[in-house]
């Protein structure tokens, strides 16, 4: 992970911006108002940035993020840390907003678990929320947590020489399973159907791989000592039980978002998601969000879009700062 060499807090220092939200939108916005000349904070509810590259998905490749023909999501987040410390902002992690006010001074309060926060504009750039694994209420799954149970891989070489049962049907389970199976000593991969929801060019891959796959079959027990060391599962079509010597465990179902008490803040919603301007404005003066979270008529939920809606966010929120700013449109006009 990227070192993140943030300037210190200082207790009532109010800022010009601050961001909340650590994933790929509000590290680029961290930058991009660096660039603007704005003194940036960015507080992020995880212990470490990156949002879901890092904490959902760090070994799989993305293909759609502009300059990066493949590049793994672990180390985009990386590159985006760096980048954004460029300017030295004031970085609060494992702090989540819980309470956002505007002062009669103007400025806004934001309030976390540790403390409160000034700033002069705010950018919601906090994604879809926090995540919440997707759990099966099975025997020894909640005992194993962290000793063979698993809810996404961050290291393969983790796995290496393994025997791997996963668990899941969709782009998660099937990249997993088809990236564990040339280093695990053998991967199985259950579904609780016949029809994948991962991509049709991914499942043929698995299909002709080694990786025993198994449909209609579901967890019903993980087992072991101090570490997993089997699983049981069911074919749901008639009840009948396997057992399988594993060494882990990876259940790939998914996470339940969660936006937490933004929908107390007076800020507008459309279900979870935050209707915005063509400048990421919200119905609050002085708040903009950008990325995954927002809603407008032909929005794409790219990281490739988010950035370009935080760059603009940011360049509104310079102007109602001081409404005789100059935006620098250009890097290349720029001295650094």
């Amino acid at each position: 992970m990227a070192e993140v060499t943030g300037a210190p807090a200082r207790t009532g220092e109010v800022v010009d911006i601050t961001f909340v939200g650590g994933g790929p939108v509000g590290l680029y916005g961290t930058f991009y108002a660096g660039m603007q000349g704005l003194s940036a904070k960015l507080i992020e509810a995880l212990p470490q940035l990156g949002g879901q590259l890092t904490a959902l998905y760090p070994e799989k490749h993305i293909y759609d993020v502009g300059g990066f023909p493949k590049i793994l999501a672990k180390d985009l987040a990386n590159r985006l840390i760096e980048q954004s410390q460029r300017f030295d902002p004031i970085v609060c992690l494992g702090e989540r907003v819980v309470d956002l006010s505007r002062l009669p001074g103007g400025e806004f309060r934001l309030l976390t678990n540790k403390g409160e926060h000034l700033s002069r504009t705010v950018v919601l750039t906090a994604g879809v929320g926090a995540f919440e694994p997707k759990r099966i209420d099975a025997p020894g799954v909640r005992e194993f947590e962290g000793r063979g149970v698993y809810y996404t891989v961050f290291d393969f070489k983790e796995f290496e020489g393994k025997s791997v049962l996963i668990v899941g049907g969709g782009d998660s389970a099937v990249d997993w399973a088809l990236e564990l199976e040339p280093i695990a000593r053998r991967v199985t991969l259950i579904h609780r159907r016949q029809g994948f929801r991962a991509h049709q060019t991914s499942v043929d891959k698995m299909m002709a791989s080694s990786v025993d796959v198994k449909v209609h079959y579901e967890l019903r027990r993980v087992v072991g000592d101090k570490w997993v060391e089997g699983a049981v599962i069911f074919d749901n079509r008639d009840d009948s039980e396997l057992a399988l010597e594993v060494d882990a465990v990876v259940l790939a179902l998914g996470f339940s978002p969660d936006l937490g008490p933004i929908h107390d803040w007076g800020i507008e919603m459309q279900g979870d998601e935050i209707p915005v301007d063509q400048t990421g404005a919200t119905n609050v003066k002085g708040v903009f969000a950008a990325g995954d979270i927002v809603t407008y008529p032909g929005k794409l939920k790219l990281i490739a879009a988010g950035f370009g809606e935080v760059a603009t966010a940011v360049g509104q929120a310079k102007r109602l700062i001081n409404p005789e700013a100059r935006i620098h449109i250009h890097s290349s006009n720029l001295k650094f």
